[in-house]
Formats: C-alpha cells, sequence, structure tokens
C-alpha cells in the first residue's frame, strides 16, 4: 500500500487553505483532526479521504498507520507538537507543522538525534515562519562566511486568524528572546528599532520568532535578533507592559482576551489575502565591519503558509526527506523561497557592503 500524506487540523482557518492547495498541487491527502463533524464537511466537501482522532498515544499510533507525511496544522502547537512529533517517530513518518512558537522549535530540535536514529524528519516552520527568513538568512550567512551578527526583521500586511491571536494572547506575557552564543536567552524589556522594508524606516519591535532557534542551526551565526513592525503605539504600550506582564498572564485577563479572540470572524477574508503582503528585512555581518544585507516580499501569510507548506510536504513524500531535525534552508537550499507563487525580491536580492 502506497504510504499517504495527512494533513492533521485541516479543518481549521489555516489547514482548510493548506488542503485546498494540496488539491490545486494535485496530491490527495488524508484529511484530519480533532473535530470529527468538521473534518467529515470539509472531506466531503473536497472529495477526500478523513480520519478523525484525538491527540492521544493510542489514538495517533492508529490515525498514522500508513502514513508517510504528517503536515501538522492544529495549534495552539505548545500543546499538540510534541504528541504528534512523538507518534510520527513512533510510525517512521516524516512531521512538519506551520508553528511560529520560539517554545516549539526548541522542543522539537531536542529531539533531534532520537529523529535521526528513527529516520524521521522533524521539520517546523514549513509556512510564513519561518521559510522567508530563513532561506534569506541563508543567503546572507553565504554573502558574509563568519558573521557574528544576524538581523531579522517582518512587516506583515494583513490580517490575523483566531489560531494565531489567541497564540499571541498567550505568549505575550513572556517577554521577548534572542540567540545569544548559539543558545536562547529570554528578555523581558521590549527593544524598539527602525528598518527600511524599502519603503522607508518603519518601527519595530523586538519580538520573538522561531528564526531565533532555527536561523542559528541554518547558518551557525551566534547572535540572531529578530523583529517585528508595529504601529506606533503598540510599540509604546509594549515598551510599558513590562510591570503588567503578570497581569497580562493572569487566568482572569486570559480567558477574557480568548472569548473576545473567539468572537472575531476566522481570519482574513479571501479578499483580504489577496490584498495583502509580508515584507522582509535581514542583515549579517562579522565582527570586521562586513556585512550583507537584503529584503524578500511574500504574498499574505497564510497563503504564503498554504504554498510553502504543501511545497516542503511534497518534497518530502517524494524521498526528499532528511532525518533528523531541519529548517526549510537546510533541506532545500536558501533560494527555495524564491520558486514559490508570488515572492519578490530586488535584484540581487541581497547586496553586499551595507
Amino acid at each position: 500500500m502506497e504510504r499517504e500524506l495527512l494533513v492533521y487540523g485541516a479543518n481549521g482557518y489555516t489547514g482548510r487553505l493548506v488542503a485546498q492547495q494540496c488539491l490545486a498541487a494535485g496530491l490527495r491527502p488524508v484529511l484530519a483532526g480533532r473535530d470529527a463533524a468538521a473534518v467529515t464537511a470539509l472531506a466531503r466537501e473536497l472529495s477526500l479521504p478523513h480520519r478523525a482522532f484525538p491527540l492521544q498515544p493510542a489514538a495517533l499510533d492508529a490515525g498514522l498507520d500508513g502514513v508517510a507525511v504528517v503536515l501538522h496544522c492544529a495549534g495552539p502547537f505548545e500543546d499538540t507538537a510534541l504528541p504528534m512529533a512523538r507518534a510520527c517517530l513512533r510510525a517512521g513518518a516524516h512531521y512538519l507543522d506551520i508553528t511560529g512558537e520560539l517554545a516549539v522549535f526548541e522542543a522539537l530540535r531536542a529531539l533531534g538525534d532520537e529523529a535521526r536514529a528513527a529516520g524521521v524528519m522533524l521539520l517546523p516552520g514549513a509556512g510564513l515562519d519561518v521559510v522567508p527568513s530563513d532561506c534569506l538568512a541563508a543567503e546572507l550567512a553565504a554573502r558574509v562566511p563568519g558573521a557574528t551578527r544576524l538581523e531579522l526583521a517582518l512587516l506583515p500586511l494583513g490580517g490575523l486568524s483566531r489560531g494565531t491571536a489567541l497564540t499571541m494572547l498567550r505568549v505575550a506575557p513572556r517577554g521577548g528572546a534572542e540567540c545569544r552564543g548559539g543558545a536562547i536567552v529570554r528578555t523581558r524589556a521590549a527593544r524598539v528599532r527602525a528598518v527600511d522594508f524599502g519603503r522607508g524606516p518603519v518601527r519595530c519591535l523586538g519580538l520573538p520568532w522561531g528564526d531565533a532557534c532555527t536561523a542559528h542551526v541554518s547558518t551557525g551565526i551566534p547572535e540572531i535578533v529578530t523583529w517585528v513592525a508595529v504601529p506606533p503605539r503598540l510599540a509604546l504600550a509594549a515598551r510599558l507592559a513590562g510591570p503588567l506582564r503578570g497581569l497580562i498572564g493572569s487566568r482572569l485577563v486570559q480567558r477574557a482576551g480568548e472569548r473576545a479572540i473567539r468572537r472575531r470572524p476566522p481570519g482574513p477574508t479571501a479578499e483580504e489575502r489577496a490584498r495583502g503582503r509580508c515584507l522582509f528585512w535581514g542583515r549579517a555581518s562579522d565582527a570586521a565591519g562586513r556585512a550583507a544585507e537584503g529584503r524578500l516580499a511574500t504574498p499574505e501569510g497564510y497563503t504564503f503558509t498554504s504554498h510553502s507548506a504543501v511545497a516542503l510536504a511534497r518534497v518530502a513524500l517524494q524521498g526528499g526527506a532528511r532525518p533528523g531535525f531541519q529548517t526549510p534552508s537546510r533541506l532545500c537550499g536558501a533560494r527555495f523561497v524564491l520558486s514559490l507563487p508570488g515572492v519578490t525580491t530586488g535584484e540581487p536580492w541581497v547586496s553586499a557592503g551595507c
């Protein structure tokens, strides 16, 4: 029997886009998730096979029977990634997900030796986090051999899904994080800097992405800082929020925030996604002052994620997986991102001597 691709969390906002993109790419995955009624309805709509099972060991083992590759789209990934990844190790199935949560990258990286021994690939961040920035980081590192510092920044021009907003609410009280000396270091004070994405300076806030982990794996650069463009009022609020993080993280405030988020639409409409873009900037430098800088533009985040995640899943499905913990650029090269629809750069996309 030919082993299959399984999309878990297919009934979620991003999972649905991924399932639709699978069909557009000529793949017929098994759709799966925890909500049997929702998964069944989507499978009927798309005329695809389906399974419903919870994230419990025995159910996962049965649910992954005959599966070669899992594309995991069910968050919050801090709760769901490890159970699914461990089930993939037991089943001999390659694991990909679309997380952007730094703690998840760290946890899956810790399973790298076990995955290598099992012949299983673990590739978190197969979507907007972290494909564009990881590929940009790898290209910058190639231009500055021996670079000691890497900065990456994102300007998202589009809306948020409920799932993304819920994850942001959960991680907000934890403060920032960056890579120093190859290790993740938590930072409490919010930092601000200006970044030119090609449209003039934009105010950015130091916020942790998965790149604090993955960019070090991909490039070996010991110091990595990540930034996200935010409105001035939000940047000021973040800088003043340090003493209030305990309150923001309280059960009362978290529950109130969750109720408000769940009243929102599931995510951006198709028209909003079509209008949206995401802009990336990066700079690598060494101790001697040599540097390279680059910029990249992608389609709106959820649209990009559906294309990149399916493309990476296809690589794994066709025998291109590499056992152990992997990153997009290590698996497919720095220029993988340029092969995806709607991605644009300057020419050249990375310039030296900045």
